[in-house]
């Protein structure tokens, strides 16, 4: 087992290489209740029984879950069994789940301890660190939520071997976003014929948690992290969230490095490697010609946009982010040019 520690608004622990089922008995025994939140479907799969003071609200699966309607059910579930200050609240699933668990333990009485157990790539080496929790609103993905940070993040290394093929890729999307913005080694890991995913996991999160114990609220810093998400979070909204979340980020991620190189001099090489990365695990590169205007519109209500100003992150080289700040139209048109299809 590996641990890191993040420092935010309390330190703590992501422990890779655990036994999540195990876990869960244990973290059931230092709490008077623990509510249980997970993905119907991972509820049958591991054939998770409630009991004693483990108590279980199961989600749909993906980004539906992150909706108004399931976080006022878990609201009053949290009302039903009695969850009280003392007590916690488990994530267990992808980065969804853990948005979504995490912000539940955020808002019930005021804040309450809650655990991160992610079943998801994506959910290892993003969504579970950094204290972000939240949930989507018909404006726009994240536009709700707060920033709560788990009490621990335990990873269990062997649901990677259970992942669908496409969604181990949405995931290796967050992975090569760590080594394009902060550190190469991870960008060599990936070339290699066999992928050592304890190494790949851990030098990813360090990468996160170097970041969020420097900047937790995002003041700026921590915008880094952002790399490839402007567009990536307009393309995921106009696709109806058909795309993954990591999908999206890498077609974000070959936009933000064309923009970089026409202004900021991003070597093409480095532009050319994107695409080849990304490629080798299937993601996507290119988004319809034919999206334009409705995916430059919604960049429009991004997070990042100030005084009316699109700004992304891109590169000047390999580990060094950039910040572009008040980027055209006429610049986001030519540049999403070489990226449609």
């Amino acid at each position: 087992m590996r641990t890191l520690s993040v420092n935010a608004e309390h330190r703590y622990e992501v422990a890779i290489g655990v036994n999540a089922l195990d876990r869960i008995k244990e973290i059931a025994k230092l709490h008077n209740k623990v509510l249980l939140i997970a993905p119907n479907s991972l509820i049958n799969k591991f054939k998770i029984k409630a009991g004693g003071n483990l108590y279980l609200f199961g989600t749909s699966d993906g980004e539906t879950q992150k909706s108004l309607s399931t976080l006022e059910r878990a609201w009053r579930r949290c009302a039903i069994e009695g969850i009280k200050r003392n007590d916690a609240i488990i994530g267990l699933g992808g980065g969804a789940t853990t948005d979504l668990a995490g912000f539940v333990a955020a808002t019930w009485l005021r804040g309450i301890d809650w655990y991160a157990l992610p079943t998801s790539l994506a959910g290892m080496v993003d969504a579970s660190v950094g204290g972000k929790t939240g949930i989507n609103s018909s404006a726009g993905k994240n536009l709700i939520g707060s920033f709560h940070s788990p009490r621990q993040v335990l990873i269990d290394l062997d649901f990677l071997e259970q992942l669908p093929t496409r969604d181990l890729a949405a995931g290796m999307a967050e992975v090569i976003k760590c080594g394009f913005i902060a550190d190469e080694k991870i960008l060599v890991l990936l070339q290699k014929d066999s992928l050592d995913f304890e190494s790949i996991v851990f030098r990813s999160i360090r990468v996160k948690s170097d970041v969020v114990s420097q900047d937790f609220k995002e003041s700026k810093l921590r915008e880094i992290l952002n790399y490839g998400h402007t567009l990536g979070h307009a393309i995921e909204k106009n696709s109806g969230y058909k795309l993954r979340h990591g999908e999206a980020v890498s077609i974000g991620m070959v936009f933000a490095a064309e923009l970089s190189a026409q202004l900021a001099g991003l070597n093409q090489e480095v532009v050319n490697l994107h695409r080849q990365i990304l490629g080798s695990f299937k993601l996507p590169i290119n988004y319809p010609a034919k999206n334009k205007a409705k995916v430059l519109a919604l960049l429009q209500q991004d997070k990042k946009v100030k005084s009316s100003k699109i700004r992304f992150i891109g590169l000047k080289k390999i580990g060094k982010p950039i910040w572009l700040e008040d980027v055209s139209i006429n610049q986001l048109v030519d540049v999403y040019g070489r990226i449609a299809k």
